[in-house]
């Protein structure tokens, strides 16, 4: 059953902390643990960030139908997706540890697709429920549409994957040379069939960019300053995270009293990066002060401003986790996705050292670092341009050209659809998504379509509220999209197909909707005293012009004062059709 792992000379150097080798090709790690029953997992190096938008959710799904047909149990276990991994956990017995691993391997070498339906939509349920962090659309502008970026998006797969693509994923992706399999026991439990295809071991994706240059800022909701940084993966990064954690407490808590909580994370993305979230709260009226705080809490770091006592107590706490029962067993589900990534391996000796070796200078070296790749959220409308960020781009820099489509709500706003993408015409610039990077577009029956642009910028065709966007239009963007970017939705009710606004109906109360009969009696009023005295003007106009001496300042005298009856009558006359329009 089992067979020694090949180039192990990271994983030689833990012996004595754990034990590895192979379980029917898939690298296995074990360590004992003093608990009575067995924790297990099983790591599979595909998550989110491998998807595109149109196919979000296939992993999600792959994981929901692997376990379906284990049923209702009193055994903890449970699965996970996230952006480049997914998990089966099980805590039991060891015969029901192996009797689950066994089932999980079995449904995925033989998915249930005739529950494919049924999971989509409890995946769209679960979407509904769950809602976004704070933070949920940091990943969006700092990726795009793709990659890391899709954890800010719904999944959009869960309405179009078909039963051939979601085995496809399955076989190609969830396969023994792609897993890591780790135990919390001295041995191996007998009796495990984790029989899965070959494959290949996936690295992680490349990451892509959505942000022209960096520090950067976008707007958020009021009450939240989040900043977000992508830091290369160290020892001295990991303690940066705690000691800028403790720096917002005392700053932005303790001493300013603007935030009741004040954090930081420090999360691995990949084998060589890792992501920093930074998070303050704020009330409505002490958001100006949160974020001035804040970034003087980084100006603070950046500048070297630590205390040693800081960092000595950071080093403290991370250095008492080795102290802890069970070392080893604590330790696998690490080691284990650091394996599956292709991370180096440090044994808690090599940890200790780099955690003894880090200094104040390290430190500041990590904070200026993440400065500079960071992406600011600020509460509201309000900027960061004062702290050195640039606002983070709002439209698209250029349009494309093509038959123009007047919005029937605004005379400001055009829908231009051409050969090569379609733009959004606004007063403060244009949206445009080109048809080769099209992450997705979503297709309804209706003729409405919704592109989003592998860069974040999104723009939706309702033929209802544009002029002239005729079938033959609709079909010219379906032609044009690549067909694996298309997601066909459902028909909506005719009361969810979105109509123009309607101006607001005249009526004879008060305010803006009082009827016209008040202009138009004073139109009657201004009208006849300027015609009267017009009258006047050219009866002495006339006069003067017969008399051998003709007063001419006197005649221009009483043409000034017809002009303004002029310009008084016209605004009326406006007034009157603007409010009969």
């Amino acid at each position: 059953m089992t067979a020694e792992l090949h180039d192990t000379d990271d994983l030689d150097a833990l012996k004595g902390l754990l034990s590895h080798t192979t379980t029917h090709g898939i690298p296995t790690l074990y360590a004992p643990s003093r608990q009575g029953e067995i924790t297990a997992g099983l790591f599979f190096r595909v998550g989110r960030a491998d998807e595109t938008l149109a196919t979000s959710g296939i992993t999600h799904l792959v994981e929901h139908l692997a376990l379906h047909r284990l049923g209702l149990t009193d055994l903890h276990h449970n699965g996970a997706t996230a952006n480049t991994y997914t998990l089966f956990h099980v805590t039991g017995s060891e015969d029901e540890v192996v009797a689950h691993l066994n089932g999980v391997c079995a449904a995925l070498r033989d998915l249930p697709l005739d529950r494919l339906e049924t999971e989509k939509e409890i995946l769209r349920t679960e979407a509904a429920s769950r809602g976004g962090g704070a933070d949920s659309q940091l990943p969006l502008w700092r990726y795009g549409a793709q990659g890391y970026g899709l954890s800010s998006y719904n999944e959009l797969g869960t309405w179009g994957l078909t039963a051939d693509q979601v085995r496809h994923w399955a076989r190609t992706r969830f396969t023994r040379d792609n897993a890591v399999l780790w135990i919390t026991s001295d041995s191996v439990p007998e009796g495990l069939d984790l029989t899965l295809p070959a494959g290949t071991r996936f690295p992680a994706p490349a990451a892509s960019t959505a942000l022209p240059t960096t520090p950067a800022y976008i707007h958020g909701d009021d009450g939240h300053v989040v900043f977000n940084a992508v830091v290369r993966r160290s020892t001295a990064a990991s303690v940066f995270a705690d000691v800028l954690g403790r720096a917002l407490f005392q700053d932005l808590r303790q001493e300013g009293g603007y935030s009741y909580t004040a954090e930081a994370d420090y999360a691995l993305r990949d084998a060589g990066f890792a992501t920093l979230t930074a998070y303050a709260d704020a009330l409505p009226k002490k958001q100006d002060a949160v974020v001035g705080g804040f970034v003087d809490t980084l100006a603070r770091l950046r500048a070297g401003r630590i205390e040693q006592s800081e960092l000595d107590s950071v080093r403290g706490k991370i250095m008492k986790m080795y102290d802890g029962p069970d070392l080893g067993a604590a330790a696998l589900p690490s080691y284990s996705l650091n394996l599956l990534l292709g991370h180096r391996l440090l044994s808690p000796d090599d940890h200790k050292a780099e955690l003894n070796a880090v200094t104040v200078a390290d430190l500041r070296e990590v904070a200026q670092e993440a400065w500079a790749s960071g992406l600011l959220q600020v509460p509201g409308r309000g900027g960061a341009d004062w702290a050195g960020c640039t606002l983070a781009p709002q439209y698209s820099q250029d349009a494309v050209t093509g038959t123009r489509h007047q919005s029937l709500e605004s005379e400001e706003v055009t829908l231009v659809i051409g050969t090569e993408g379609v733009t959004l015409t606004t007063p403060a610039g244009p949206v445009t998504v080109r048809y080769d990077a099209v992450a997705a577009m979503t297709a309804r029956p209706d003729g409405a379509r919704a592109l989003t642009g592998v860069d974040g910028f999104a723009v939706t065709v309702e033929p209802t509220l544009y002029r002239s966007v005729t079938p033959e239009r609709t079909a010219a963007i379906d032609a044009a999209v690549p067909e694996a970017a298309v997601v066909r939705m459902p028909a909506r009710a005719p009361e969810q197909i979105p109509r123009p606004r309607e101006r607001k109906p005249a009526s004879s109360g008060s305010g803006e909707g009082r009827s016209t009969w008040g202009w138009t009696l004073a139109l009657w009023l201004v009208g006849a005293m300027t015609v009267v005295w017009g009258l006047l003007c050219a009866l002495v106009t006339a006069d003067e012009a017969g008399a051998a001496n003709p007063e001419w300042d006197a005649v221009t005298g009483i043409w000034v004062l017809e002009l303004p009856l002029v310009f008084v009558t016209w605004q009326v006359y406006g007034a009157r059709r603007r409010r009969r329009g």
